[in-house]
């Protein structure tokens, strides 16, 4: 049955430019988007730049432009990024537009008419250099959990603990380094802990990941506060209806944005109804591609602002992770924060969206790129097996048969188990578990190969007795090679549309993998993908070092992905560090918890409890009697599950490789580690 799905991507923010990280979820929804278009679903893609905000005003300020120039110019060169990735919007549009204004401010009514909306009085941290009042995202300071430094006003990257601006050890604004003063303004919030019951429900109707639902519920059970959905001028957005000078906060109108680029998109096509999708009662679908580190305004604060104002909440949110490179966050000073452009003046685009496919699982897991490894599958999987299945055969097909196939199959039972694995790889592709499917398809690759190997048609082609033979094998070779090229599409469409043209098809359908090329003349085969560089990596990383902004994080409101400077400690800061053996008296599994374990630990003068996530590598029994080394002077941690009194410190790569010291190893409760 044909399915009718809208779908769309976090909105890149408009103060910086899209790198890898953007790119790995543009990537992962465009492959969903392909992957149901070719099963013949009606699919609209829709996306658009969230522009509104401080950084946006202060940027343009600085650039001597209005707000409205700035933001136009960058939405045209995050769409050409996005194409060059080949990314398949059907509308790519902005937040500043008079259909988000319009539905800003419906929604804000209908909420409001439901008394679901009030104000109160806020003290907020204010810039008395800049005078303006800071967004939670402008202001950085210590954790007021754990003490890290560095972190934002809302959320700690650490210790994952949320909290308000004004809670932050420290604080200091990022636009003039100044300390923030404490100033009352009158705020206008949504209601949200009245939809708590709502959420709990909904978000364990399916709409978002299991670990996804594990972490909202830790919200959830927390206790929900009401959202603060105001910002005063001045302030680049759009001003709340009845006022002059409170605008609505950037999160309020961001996801809003989905809403009023698929309108856009709507009025502009005049085939699609906009309620079609929104209204309450909708039978279609509605999905969201988002990182883990917003899943909190999509998964709680959306839903709710939907069922409030009379639409339809999300079908599934579908959540990604961050990027990694070589093992280790993107670093400006190290030319791993790649932005997309200069990785389109080194590499084809197509290896990456390759090799994020064979990252992403459907997990908000995070994921690594590295670059060897890149190299390596690149070429061992497309070049050296898929194409090369084409590259070994087709030549002898257009030499010695003037480019016919054969009219019948070779191997009917190797055929069948590439009919057959359809299923699989489709059921992969509906779930985001890209991975699994590419590794189906490159098991399906190895049996062609193996194919080609055992019947070798180079030999064939030297006896002319065997002519038929030949034809017959370098026919199935060539069908093999076709039914891969379908699977691989939504993943590699450039090399789609250069499978089609030489095999004098008509655009490739989901559909057409039971069906064998039988009798058709193909085309002359020509080089659909080179071998990659390790050296030209390296160019694309020496470049990108070169270029990139002294800056730690992305200019961006809302991060897409995590960016780092290289951090160093001195010596005088690893001494402060205490490490003492402990020895495990007691360990019981956490209720609620997948990962961790609650440990009794005997220090040698004393005992503490320590939670330690070591549960994947340990039964609870057997860590009895064992020895440990701890940090023992590491500042208690108040989790969900009680107070962590340390950390346990233990060896290997995780999961369940990780090592703690045995009992025999001679050492003692208490006894220091140097």
């Amino acid at each position: 049955m044909s399915r009718r799905i809208l779908v769309t991507s976090a909105l890149p923010n408009a103060n910086g430019p899209i790198h890898l990280g953007h790119m790995l979820e543009h990537v992962q929804t465009d492959i969903w988007v392909r992957f149901q278009r070719m099963r013949g679903h009606e699919v609209i893609y829709v996306c658009a730049d969230d522009t509104h905000g401080t950084a946006t005003m202060i940027r343009a300020e600085e650039e001597g432009v209005d707000p409205e120039t700035l933001i136009e110019k960058m939405r045209l060169d995050h769409l050409q990024d996005f194409n060059g990735f080949n990314i398949s919007y059907d509308n790519y549009y902005s937040t500043h537009s008079d259909e988000n204004r319009y539905f800003s401010e419906l929604i804000y009514n209908r909420l409001k008419d439901k008394d679901l909306i009030f104000t109160r009085s806020v003290e907020q941290l204010y810039d008395p250099e800049k005078n303006l009042f800071l967004a939670d995202r402008f202001v950085v300071g210590e954790c007021p959990k754990c003490g890290e430094p560095g972190q934002y006003g809302d959320n700690c990257e650490k210790c994952a603990a949320t909290y308000d601006a004004t809670d932050l050890k420290n604080p200091r604004s990022v636009y003039s380094g100044a300390k923030p003063e404490l100033r009352a303004s009158d705020h206008y919030f949504f209601d949200l802990p009245q939809y708590t019951d709502f959420l709990k429900q909904w978000t364990r109707s399916g709409a978002v990941q299991p670990e996804v639902a594990n972490k909202l519920s830790e919200w959830l059970d927390a206790g929900l506060k009401a959202w603060d959905i105001s910002r005063d001028a001045p302030y680049f957005g759009f001003v709340i209806p009845g006022t002059t000078d409170k605008y609505f906060y950037v999160w309020m109108d961001a996801p809003i944005g989905y809403m009023a680029s698929f309108k856009n998109y709507c009025d502009s096509s005049n085939e699609v109804v906009f309620d079609d999708f929104w209204s309450p009662d909708s039978s279609c679908e509605v999905h969201h591609f988002i990182g883990k580190d917003i899943i909190n305004f999509h998964a709680l604060f959306w839903p709710a602002v939907l069922d409030g104002s009379g639409f339809r909440p999300p079908t599934r949110i579908h959540t990604h992770g961050f990027i990694t490179v070589n093992g280790t966050k993107m670093s400006k000073s190290r030319g791993t924060f790649i932005n997309a452009a200069d990785y389109l003046k080194f590499l084809d685009p197509e290896y990456l969206r390759y090799y994020y496919a064979t990252k992403l699982n459907g997990s908000s897991d995070d994921l690594d790129i590295n670059l060897e490894d890149f190299v390596q599958r690149v070429n061992s999987d497309l070049v050296g097996k898929v194409i090369n299945i084409a590259s070994r055969c087709a030549g002898f097909i257009n030499k010695q048969f003037d480019g016919l196939l054969s009219d019948r199959l070779h191997d009917e039972d190797l055929w069948q188990q590439f009919i057959t694995a359809e299923k699989t790889i489709a059921d992969f592709y509906e779930v985001d578990d890209t991975s699994k499917a590419v590794r189906e398809i490159t098991r399906l690759a190895d049996l062609a190969n193996q194919y080609i190997a055992q019947h070798e048609p180079w030999k064939l082609n030297k006896d002319a007795e065997r002519r038929e033979d030949l034809q017959l094998i370098c026919s199935q070779a060539i069908n093999m090679f076709r039914s891969l090229a379908i699977y691989l599409k939504p993943i590699l469409p450039e090399m789609a549309k250069k499978s089609e043209a030489f095999l004098n098809v008509a655009e490739l359908k989901w559909s057409d993998h039971s069906t064998p090329l039988l009798g058709h003349n193909i085309g002359a085969f020509k080089s659909m993908l080179t071998r990659m560089e390790m050296k030209t990596v390296d160019q694309l990383v020496a470049a990108s070092a070169e270029d990139s902004p002294s800056d730690a994080k992305a200019d961006s409101e809302v991060p897409a992905t995590e960016v780092e400077e290289d951090k160093h400690i001195t010596i005088d800061d690893f001494t402060k560090v205490q490490l003492k053996v402990a020895k495990v008296i007691a360990a019981t599994p956490v209720e609620g918890a997948d990962k961790l374990l609650q440990l009794t630990l005997d220090v040698g003068d004393h005992q503490r409890q320590v939670f330690s996530g070591i549960k994947a590598a340990y039964k609870a029994e057997d860590l009895v009697g064992r020895l440990t080394v701890v940090v023992a002077n590491l500042a208690p941690r108040k989790m969900r599950f009680g107070v962590s009194e340390g950390m346990v410190l233990a060896a290997g790569p995780g999961g369940e490789d990780i090592f703690l010291l045995s009992p025999d190893s001679g050492a003692t409760p208490g006894m220091d580690v140097s």
